[in-house]
């Protein structure tokens, strides 16, 4: 009786998610999966690309604090983005379940990738950040940040040429003042 009862304890071990977190992904994946079909589109894609930002939660922990490029975030808009930088996001495709990465640029939107699966959207996601970072290295090294050079101390000129040349200049405005007053008494 005692081993029947271990061996159910077991079973229900391995049915039992390792983690709270799986749990929590998977009930979101299914309750998603109903929401897409049935009651709101738009709280599915939401939904879905929360999903998408947890499976890459591991990659933006391992960017460094240094690197400022990357800001992620789910826009509530009309459409819902994950976006990853200021130029690149993600958004659910026409069917509401394929994840499409697109990245803006100067002549329109370009499609770097588009899957049905998370993993091949992290693994998109991964390559671009780290495309992105080699860029960033590249620019930091072509135009390196200017380091405030300190300027040289200005020679300090000495007072006493301009005290003298005023001071001259005094003594002959007095001069010519008592000369234009004594020549106009006469």
């Amino acid at each position: 009786m005692a081993e029947a009862q271990n061996i159910g304890s077991e079973a229900a071990d391995e049915a039992r998610p390792t983690r709270l977190r799986d749990a929590l992904r998977k009930a979101r994946i299914e309750a998603a999966d109903r929401t897409g079909v049935v009651v709101d589109l738009r709280d599915a894609e939401v939904a879905r690309l929360e999903i998408l930002g947890e499976a890459l939660d591991p990659l933006f922990a391992q960017v460094p604090d240094s690197v400022d490029l990357f800001d992620r975030g789910i826009s509530q808009g009309e459409t819902p983005r994950l976006w990853i930088d200021v130029v690149a996001h993600i958004v659910m495709g026409r069917d509401k379940r394929a994840y499409r990465f697109v990245q803006d640029t100067r002549f329109g939107r370009i499609l770097i990738a588009e899957s049905h699966d998370v993993p091949d959207i992290v693994d998109a996601v991964t390559d671009y950040v780290a495309r992105r970072m080699v860029e960033r290295e590249h620019a930091m090294v072509a135009s390196p940040i200017a380091v405030p050079v300190q300027a040289e101390e200005p020679r300090r000129r000495s007072r006493f040429w301009p005290f003298a040349f005023g001071f001259l200049l005094g003594v002959f405005a007095l001069f010519g003042v008592a000369l234009y007053a004594s020549l106009s008494s006469f």
